[in-house]
């Protein structure tokens, strides 16, 4: 297939694709175009975004089935082949004559590359170390002042994954602070969350809305835009002191603040009243995965706050209630939280 034609034909599935690089696209026509067109026929969308549960349970089972044709013995040999040198012609082989693409996207609506890095991600035994002590950052600031954005090298040498290593060096990569915000960064923040929302604003085209109805559309999609999909890494750059996440988690602070007019929503017979209510809304939703739950509808459970402070409250119990929940699945959680956790709040009540 030509590579005009590839892309046509793929631009019904990924309305980005022009954008992508044209070795990409070649391989996107080879390893993805007739899974795409057999979803279809199937009345299944291409999917991008964040994994289900039930996806990566396929993962795993696509995994071990490969595993158990070819008798290559571990998921790390497969996706990680490069780390056994004297296997590597082997097991290369093996992938090329059991036909290893297709058969680790099976049953999932994805294209191939999204599927295979997030089975790297799942199946490296190096992703899962916790927190890195003050020698591994020494030591991964002296990587990479040796070998620059050369992830995969450093995570060799650091026995950690490529995400991991790239993720905390970006973290460290400034003299970042970690005590209370001080008022001018707070502002910092405030300008620079500010400057991304017009910018984002100046550039959506609005034209075709009359004035009425321009209006109430600023009206509904305003205080949606304080607080989903911004930009944390350009508003990191803008604040300079802090890291991503921490101007995430201000951000969220000072809109709760804002939002609640200073009340201590969470704290005392508040708080165990706003826990009841979360586990209860969330068993009764049924849902098989976090991606499913809607927390902006959740966020009336504890009051008028937004989406990201009420996923903080439910990390936060789980972490301290569920004992080994890094091992148990998003419906085993809230079962456990309901059957176990519930009684206990509610008596307390």
């Amino acid at each position: 297939m030509d590579l005009d034609t590839a892309k046509q034909e793929l631009e019904e599935f990924i309305p980005h694709v022009r954008n992508i690089s044209d070795s990409s696209i070649r391989k996107m026509a080879g390893r993805d175009l007739t899974r795409f067109k057999q979803f279809k026929k199937q009345g299944i969308a291409v999917k991008f975004g964040r994994f289900s549960q039930k996806e990566n349970n396929q993962i795993r089972k696509n995994v071990e089935e490969f595993l158990s044709i070819t008798g290559i013995d571990s998921a790390e040999k497969l996706l990680f082949t490069s780390r056994y040198p004297e296997d590597k012609e082997t097991i290369s082989r093996l992938k090329a004559e059991h036909l290893f693409c297709e058969k680790i996207s099976e049953g999932i609506p994805r294209p191939w590359r999204l599927i295979y890095y997030r089975a790297r991600k799942m199946f490296d035994p190096n992703n899962y170390k916790g927190r890195y002590t003050k020698e591994e950052k020494e030591k991964l600031k002296k990587y990479h002042a040796l070998h620059g954005n050369d992830w995969k090298k450093i995570s060799e040498m650091m026995s950690r994954s490529n995400l991991s290593v790239a993720m905390k060096y970006s973290e460290i990569k400034s003299a970042n602070n970690y005590g209370p915000w001080s008022k001018e960064e707070t502002q910092k923040l405030m300008h620079a969350v500010e400057e991304v929302i017009r910018k984002r604003m100046e550039m959506e085209d609005a034209n075709s809305l009359s004035s009425s109805e321009k209006s109430h559309r600023d009206l509904s999609i305003d205080r949606e835009k304080l607080y989903q999909k911004l930009p944390w890494t350009e508003i990191e750059a803008k604040v300079g002191t802090r890291y991503w996440r921490q101007c995430k988690q201000k951000w969220t602070t000072i809109l709760t603040k804002k939002m609640t007019k200073g009340q201590q929503l969470y704290r005392g017979t508040k708080g165990l009243q706003a826990k009841i209510n979360l586990i209860k809304r969330l068993y009764e939703m049924k849902v098989e995965d976090a991606n499913e739950v809607n927390w902006e509808e959740l966020s009336n459970t504890i009051g008028d706050v937004p989406r990201a402070y009420v996923q903080a409250k439910f990390y936060k119990l789980k972490v301290s209630c569920v004992p080994f929940w890094q091992k148990k699945t998003f419906s085993e959680i809230i079962d456990y939280l309901f059957e176990k956790k519930l009684p206990e709040l509610e008596e307390k009540l």
